[in-house]
C-alpha cells in the first residue's frame, strides 16, 4: 500500500538513434517496497491491536460502536448491497489471482523467466499461512455471530480481503515496474495498490462482515508480508539462476 509516482524527464529520447528500436517504457511509479520504518510501523500497530483485542480492551467497545452504527444502514438488505460486495472482490483472491494470471503469464513468455511466478507463489503461500493462523490462533469471530466475538469457531480477524489486496496488488505493481510495462498499466496498478486496500476495507466494514481492527490488522499484516516478499527475492528469489532473464539493464 505503499505509493510514490515517478515522473519520467521531459524531453527523454524514445530510442538511441534513427532506426534503433525505440527504449523500453520507464517506471513511471516506484516498485511500492516497504520502507523499514512502514514495516515497523506495521508491527507495532499489528501487535498492539492484538493484544488490546484479546485483553477485551477500548478497541473491542470501538468495534462493537461502528458495527452498531453501519447495521442500522441495512446494506445487506438495499440496492446498495451488490455494488457495495462488488468493491470487496477488489480485495478477493480470485479476482486478484485472475489479473495476475494474465499479468505473470505475459511476462514469464516474453522475458523468458520464471521469476514472477515464483514470486507470485512466495507472496500467496506466505498470505495463507499467516493470515489463517491469525484468523484460527485468535478465534475472533465476525459481527454477525450472536454472542461471542472470541470463540473456537471464529475465523474474522484479520481480514483476509484487506491483506489479500495489500500484499498480492503490491506484487502486481512492483512485477510491472520492474519489467517496464506501459506506463498505463504501471499507474494502474499503482492505484489498486495504494487504493485497492482502503476500498476493500471500507466496504467490508460498510457491510458488517468485518469489524474496524481486522481490517485495520489485514492492511498491516499485508503490508510486512509484502516487506518479507522483497526481502525474499533479494536474498534468495533473484540469485536462482536465470532469475534476471529478461531484466531490463541498469542502462534503460
Amino acid at each position: 500500500m505503499t505509493s510514490g509516482v515517478v515522473r519520467r524527464r521531459d524531453g527523454a529520447p524514445a530510442g538511441d538513434g534513427p532506426g534503433e528500436p525505440a527504449a523500453l517504457p520507464g517506471r513511471v511509479v516506484t516498485p511500492g517496497r516497504p520502507p523499514w520504518w512502514l514495516l515497523l510501523g506495521a508491527f507495532l500497530v499489528a501487535s498492539a491491536v492484538t493484544v488490546d483485542l484479546l485483553s477485551r480492551g477500548y478497541l473491542e467497545w470501538v468495534d462493537l460502536r461502528v458495527s452498531e452504527a453501519v447495521s442500522g444502514w441495512d446494506l445487506r438488505d438495499s440496492p446498495a448491497y451488490w455494488p457495495v460486495w462488488a468493491v470487496t472482490q477488489i480485495g478477493g483472491r480470485g479476482t486478484i489471482l485472475a489479473v495476475l494470471a494474465v499479468l505473470v503469464g505475459w511476462l514469464c513468455v516474453r522475458q523468458r523467466t520464471l521469476l514472477p511466478l515464483v514470486r507470485v507463489l512466495t507472496a500467496l503461500a506466505l498470505l495463507t499461512v499467516v493470515v489463517y493462523a491469525f484468523k484460527f490462533g485468535t478465534g475472533r469471530t465476525a459481527p454477525a455471530y450472536p454472542g461471542s466475538f472470541f470463540h473456537r469457531d471464529g475465523a474474522s480477524y484479520p481480514s483476509g480481503h484487506v491483506a489479500n489486496a495489500v500484499l498480492m496488488w503490491g506484487v502486481a505493481r512492483w512485477q510491472a515496474v520492474e519489467y517496464r510495462l506501459g506506463p498505463r498499466v504501471q499507474r494502474t496498478l499503482w492505484w489498486l495498490s495504494v487504493l485497492g486496500p482502503v476500498a476493500t476495507g471500507v466496504a467490508m466494514v460498510s457491510l458488517d462482515f468485518h469489524w474496524v481492527t481486522d481490517a485495520v490488522v489485514g492492511a498491516a499484516v499485508g503490508l510486512l508480508l509484502l516487506g518479507v516478499v522483497h526481502a525474499l527475492d533479494a536474498a534468495v528469489l533473484s540469485r536462482w539462476p536465470r532469475a534476471r532473464a529478461g531484466r531490463p539493464s541498469a542502462r534503460s
